[in-house]
């Protein structure tokens, strides 16, 4: 059975773990490709929530295998509370796997991105200050520690020694702060290393053979498309490929394992952190999305910047990640608007413009044109089928289809893990 990639289509938030737990049952792994603890995912149960940040929403099934794979930075100290808050409420996460090669999030990684964002000032990224950027760049540099390190202490006090010979240097001489000491990095990841080592696998081993065993592998990305590193509002991004593309690197698994990849993408449009957002409100509409949406986000408690859908940006997404469709998710939340203005292209310098412009000066400057769309003041939220929504529901839903270039193959009316309107199975 061919893989399945799940991704966000906008900034990230767009309801991935709902999206992720509604296959969990039918899947037999769910596999987090890339990111760390600065993604996360509300998944109701029930009457229960549960917040996760660093594990696979997957999980929360009792059927299939949660995996981190080798593209996720990991800090083990929000891994082990993670895990222990869900032991807790009766979760079992025994069969979770985690890659040897996944690069661990040390305590010197967290201090420079604090330290680095507060010197930026008013030219901050409005990163999370997990430490996941200086991970990613201590990967890139070669000077990154492993999961697989910790069994070696040798190697971790090598490479520790490595990373801090130049972390100290500007740690003291730029930042004016104390140096960090070796001995006590290497104790604090050594503390961890029986813990989390009945989880340890060669996760691209066991995911290829998953899928020569035709078993049913689900790829799971954290933030979204506009988030990308490479494809991204850039620098205003993740340090990560949350793209489709980051599923074959952060996994270990080819291209052509992949069949179906699905964009996850709210009913309006929602953004954490600095950078451009052509369609944010600063409106009444935009304090009304935010307070019915309950757009806070999981892992960084701030509010999300809200705005209404834009068309220009799900058709880029369904460019760059080869989409093959859509989960669109809070439809419930446009319910009572009368009338629902959608962005359908930007207006740069006097011009209307259909795509997506790769210029990060022409970006900034984009205006969005809105066409306006009758809105419905019916609860959808019982809804069981497309044909149980209101009229002007239903056409809301196929004007966004049309304009975004991917058939929706799920909608999602409530929070709850039941309340979402499958129109085409994704498996």
């Amino acid at each position: 059975m061919p893989a399945l990639v799940l991704l966000g289509a906008q900034w990230g938030d767009e309801g991935k773990g709902k999206a992720t737990d509604l296959l969990g049952g039918s899947v037999d792994y769910v596999v987090r490709y890339q990111g760390g603890n600065n993604a996360g995912h509300t998944v109701v149960v029930g009457d229960q929530k549960y917040a996760l940040h660093l594990l696979p929403s997957g999980i929360l099934s009792p059927t299939c295998v949660p995996v981190i794979g080798n593209g996720v930075v990991v800090d083990p100290s929000v891994l082990l509370s993670e895990l222990s808050g869900l032991n807790e409420r009766g979760v079992d996460t025994s069969k979770l796997l985690i890659s040897g090669n996944a690069h661990i999030i040390t305590p010197y990684n967290v201090t420079v991105d604090k330290v680095t964002e507060r010197f930026l000032g008013k030219r901050k990224i409005g990163t999370t200050g997990r430490g996941i950027g200086p991970t990613y760049a201590d990967k890139i540099n070669r000077v990154g520690i492993r999961v697989q390190d910790l069994y070696d202490e040798s190697i971790l006090t090598q490479k520790v020694e490595a990373a801090l010979d130049v972390k100290n240097q500007i740690l003291t001489k730029l930042y004016n702060r104390r140096a960090i000491a070796v001995d006590q990095v290497v104790e604090e990841l050594l503390g961890y290393a029986a813990q989390i080592e009945p989880y340890v696998a060669d996760t691209v081993l066991v995911l290829n053979q998953a899928l020569e065993d035709d078993k049913v592998v689900l790829f799971e990305g954290g933030q979204g498309t506009l988030l990308d590193i490479d494809h991204g509002t850039y620098p205003f991004v993740t340090s990560s490929n949350p793209t489709a593309g980051g599923a074959c690197t952060g996994a270990g698994v080819g291209p052509t394992k992949i069949s179906r990849v699905i964009g996850i993408l709210k009913a309006y449009t929602t953004r954490v952190g600095a950078g451009p957002f052509p369609t944010e409100l600063f409106d009444e509409d935009g304090e009304a999305l935010r307070r019915i949406g309950g757009e806070r986000g999981v892992t960084t408690g701030r509010d999300r910047r809200c705005g209404w859908f834009d068309a220009v940006i799900a058709r880029y997404a369904t460019r760059v990640n080869g989409l093959t469709d859509f989960f669109l998710t809070k439809l419930d939340v446009l319910t009572g608007w009368e009338q629902i203005p959608v962005c359908v292209a930007y207006e740069i310098d006097g011009k209307r413009v259909e795509e997506l412009p790769y210029s990060q000066t022409d970006f900034h400057h984009a205006k969005p044109v809105y066409e306006t769309l009758p809105g419905w003041s019916e609860d959808i939220t019982k809804a069981k089928s497309f044909a149980d929504l209101p009229k002007n529901a239903q056409n809301y839903v196929k004007a966004l289809e049309e304009m975004s270039g991917a058939p929706i193959s799920a909608i999602g009316v409530g929070p709850g893990r039941d309340e979402t309107i499958e129109i085409n199975s994704f498996l």
